[in-house]
């Protein structure tokens, strides 16, 4: 089997509005989001077998297209996609880090070779059955295998008032969600007052992450973890608090608070994960496929943190049901992830799957059909191309 072709489609998909029970404007430390722009990639081959994935817009739609269609598809096309490793192996440009524009390529052929094997990939992976994986069941180590086949995941919340985050909190609650994470950084001192206001509001049922997008400094990420627990409130972690790049700081930082420091972005930059863990600097790692370069740079990063023993979980980027697809696989099928994974997929106004996930409880059951479990929906993608 080989690869005939690449062709990436720019979407944008409307946001539910807050008064309508979604997350919009989503604001964040940099910006305030009504809808998205995403990149659905579809790799064809020359036996009849397509594979999805998708990634988030880097710069523009048309920078996107471009350096997936025109950059990255002349090196795979003619391959097989069975050859994943060494695709990723083999991507080497100067000067520059192509990981995120790879990714959905690697998704897609992770899906092909699904298709082709008749196999879900979270099987393909083979940790599915791993003791103490998220979303499964486990008695113990010499008891039968228990697969109730669904993820949890935590609800994720922009920056909103305290008495309007601490109302969400009562629905997301009542919801059956047992984590929530909220948008920070452009006020630390109200930061601190929504997440207590969301705890009170909740009497406890509820986990917390606070997420400011590296908008606090040192000394004001230190007085957000004093003042959380003079309230009594201990966080799931704090996500990159401070800027990337500055483990002796985020290590210093680990040494003031008892609050876990979770780094997200640090992450994305190759090899910095194995620093932030010799450094003391990360409590939680907070991986992402995409900056990774796909399920299996995923998978070589959950590896290096379960070896250091520090929890896993799987960031958020706006994800339609192609890369939520993904995400529940990889989690699944990867050893090592003890935590429920961020999304926002209750937010979208529609989805480009034929079948949108349904959520209950905070779980979504993991497609069981081969590859991905998902079909893509030809006329939503029309409706919502933006090229």
């Amino acid at each position: 089997m080989q690869i005939t072709a690449v062709e990436a489609i720019p979407v944008n998909i409307p946001i539910t509005p807050l008064e309508e029970g979604g997350i919009a404007p989503y604001v964040t430390n940099h910006n305030s989001l009504e809808d998205m722009d995403r990149v659905l990639v579809r790799v064809d081959t020359d036996e009849g077998i397509s594979g999805w994935g998708e990634v988030r817009v880097f710069l523009s739609p048309d920078a996107t297209v471009s350096v997936i269609e025109d950059g990255i598809a002349p090196m795979i096309v003619g391959q097989s996609p069975f050859e994943i490793e060494r695709f990723r192996r083999q991507l080497f440009i100067e000067y520059a880090n192509t990981d995120m524009f790879f990714a959905p390529i690697e998704t897609a052929c992770w899906d092909i070779v699904g298709k082709a094997t008749e196999r879900p990939i979270y099987e393909l992976l083979g940790g599915w059955t791993t003791p103490g994986q998220t979303g499964r069941k486990h008695r113990n180590h010499q008891t039968e295998y228990d697969d109730d086949r669904s993820v949890e995941f935590a609800y994720c919340l922009g920056i909103l008032p305290p008495e309007e985050s601490a109302e969400r909190a009562k629905e997301v609650a009542d919801a059956g969600y047992s984590v929530l994470k909220t948008k920070a950084g452009r006020d630390w001192r109200t930061d601190v007052e929504r997440i207590i206001a969301m705890d009170e509001a909740v009497d406890g049922e509820l986990e917390f992450r606070l997420d400011p997008n590296q908008g606090w400094t040192t000394d004001q990420a230190t007085r957000v973890g004093a003042m959380l627990d003079d309230a009594g409130v201990y966080l799931q972690y704090m996500e990159q608090p401070i800027r990337v790049d500055a483990h002796g700081s985020l290590a210093a930082l680990r040494s003031r608070t008892t609050q876990p420091i979770g780094p997200n972005e640090d992450t994305y930059i190759a090899h910095n994960l194995q620093q932030l863990i010799a450094a003391n600097a990360v409590d939680v790692a907070v991986l992402d496929l995409t900056p990774a370069g796909g399920i299996a740079g995923l998978r070589q990063q959950a590896g290096i943190a379960e070896d250091a023993g520090i929890p896993v979980t799987h960031h958020c980027a706006f994800d339609l049901g192609i890369r939520t697809a993904a995400i529940m696989h990889a989690v699944v099928g990867i050893p090592g992830f003890d935590l429920p994974s961020d999304t926002v997929y209750y937010s979208w106004e529609d989805d480009v799957i034929t079948r949108p996930f349904e959520i209950e409880s905070g779980r979504i059951t993991v497609p069981s059909e081969p590859g991905l479990g998902i079909t893509v929906d030809d006329s939503t993608v029309e409706q919502y191309r933006i090229d």
